[in-house]
């Protein structure tokens, strides 16, 4: 089984809507049995919660239910996700010293990325803005924006690995 896991600052707004609409367009295209998705955080914040109320209310708006509870990347999940997707440069420099300091060397660029590498609006080296500030149209552009990337990615994967 191929699996993803994405990344944010504290697993309550970016990665969890990441995780839940990649959720979504897997099992819409009926792959469910062949990819598993999770989400983290590079802090340890909001470890046991539920994603934040506004994220979980701009997911239900798309027919999306998020329950995920929140927890922090550790060394184990380099070793069982095969893409490790990050929501933005902050927490990719920080994935990458996680994986410098268990490791010995960073994660290759062909299994840990930004997320916005798929995203046709974007020059492919954005970060996914982080809502948690922000009004209700910025957890709707986010919205758009991971599940664009989303789209694209999962089309990449399909191609990929010829589902």
């Amino acid at each position: 089984m191929l699996k993803i896991l994405y990344v944010c600052l504290g697993n309550i707004c970016r990665s969890p809507i990441a995780e839940g609409t990649m959720r979504d367009l897997i099992a819409k295209k009926g792959l469910s049995h062949k990819i598993f998705v999770d989400s983290a955080g590079t802090a340890n914040y909001h470890i046991g919660k539920l994603p934040d109320l506004r994220t979980r209310q701009n997911a239900e708006t798309h027919g999306i239910n998020l329950t995920h509870s929140c927890r922090q990347i550790d060394i184990q999940d380099f070793l069982d996700f095969d893409y490790i997707v990050s929501m933005d440069t902050n927490n990719l420099a920080d994935i990458q010293v996680l994986s410098l300091i268990a490791f010995g060397k960073h994660q290759p660029e062909e299994s840990c990325f930004l997320l916005r590498k798929f995203d046709l609006e974007s020059n492919q080296t954005d970060s996914v803005p982080d809502p948690y500030y922000g009004t209700k149209d910025d957890f709707e552009n986010v919205y758009q924006i991971i599940k664009r990337s989303n789209e694209a990615f999962l089309n990449w994967i399909a191609k990929k690995h010829e589902y």
